[in-house]
């Protein structure tokens, strides 16, 4: 007994005090704000237009507003459920959640009014997305259903099946043509907006595809999963250009808008790490890797 309990304690030590994921660091970002005003896990974030503000939601209910500069709180909306993702609208105005009961729900930032509420999930609906027009709403959670909305009217247009499991992601195209949906089936799939019909059934990746991402020209899907890579895919060839990989379980992907770089971020540590970080806390003698930024061209971070 006492070798195996040995062997299993060096393991719990070399993962919480000396394993260190690479890292890079060119100087390019430095910290500039902390934004720490919510009380449970922050589930999304989003620039307004301009990048003044800065829009995020959380498990603790609600939405706030911040002053990017100084990080002062100029609104806060609050709703009756946990918010499990958010999406802001691109001309700044609207919010959309998703949430623990079952609700997507549409706010207006200006008052704080809401608009609409969309119901048809069963389950938590972990994923929202607005198209770029603003016309259409896409949602996806426990039920593994992707729903695709009209934001005038309410109406669903489109309820898609074929995930298997818990929709984690969906995002539309620039122009609003497709949308792309990823899932702990391990799977992305490709979306006619119009009409409903998939168009691309993507298995590559070995675990679940946690967040997916459309380059700004259309051409580039990026997406992150918990079998440590991140893929860069041609999407009019469905074709995979690039696979990067790292230590920690990625779950987060945006482009600049420039489409020159790919920001990911995930899980502080390998799971083990990441399990005695549930344990003991954030280590400041060996913290983790929490987010990295990539060249599209060459795949170097």
């Amino acid at each position: 007994m006492l070798v195996p309990l040995l062997i299993i304690v060096g393991v719990l030590s070399y993962y919480q005090l000396l394993y260190k994921s690479e890292r890079v660091d060119s100087g390019i970002a430095k910290l500039e704000t902390i934004f720490d005003k919510h009380r449970n896990i922050v589930t999304s974030v989003r620039f307004s237009p301009g990048d003044s503000l800065i829009v995020t939601s959380s498990v603790d209910s609600t939405i706030k507003i911040w002053k990017r500069a100084s990080g002062e709180i100029l609104k806060e909306i609050k709703q009756a459920s946990g918010i499990a993702y958010m999406d802001l609208s691109s001309d700044g105005n609207y919010v959309v959640t998703g949430s623990y009961d079952s609700t997507v729900r549409l706010w207006r930032i200006a008052d704080g009014l809401l608009k609409k509420e969309f119901k048809g999930h069963g389950g938590t609906v972990w994923t929202v997305a607005f198209s770029n027009d603003g016309k259409k709403i896409a949602s996806g959670g426990n039920d593994g259903l992707v729903n695709i909305w009209d934001v005038e009217t309410g109406n669903l247009l489109h309820k898609l099946p074929g995930h298997k499991r818990i929709v984690w992601s969906v995002k539309f195209n620039p122009d609003g043509t497709k949308l792309a949906s990823s899932s702990f089936d391990f799977s992305i799939k490709l979306w006619n907006v119009d009409d409903g019909k998939l168009v691309w059934d993507n298995r590559e990746h070995k675990e679940t595809v946690v967040d997916i991402a459309f380059s700004l020209d259309s051409k580039l899907l990026a997406s992150t999963s918990d079998d440590k890579t991140i893929k860069l895919w041609n999407v009019a060839e469905q074709k995979l250009i690039r696979t990067m990989k790292v230590a920690e379980h990625v779950q987060a992907v945006a482009f600049s808008p420039d489409d020159k770089r790919l920001m990911t971020g995930g899980r502080d540590k390998p799971m083990i790490g990441e399990f005695l970080q549930e344990i003991f806390g954030n280590s400041k003698f060996n913290p983790g890797v929490s987010a990295r930024l990539w060249e599209v061209e060459t795949g170097k971070s």
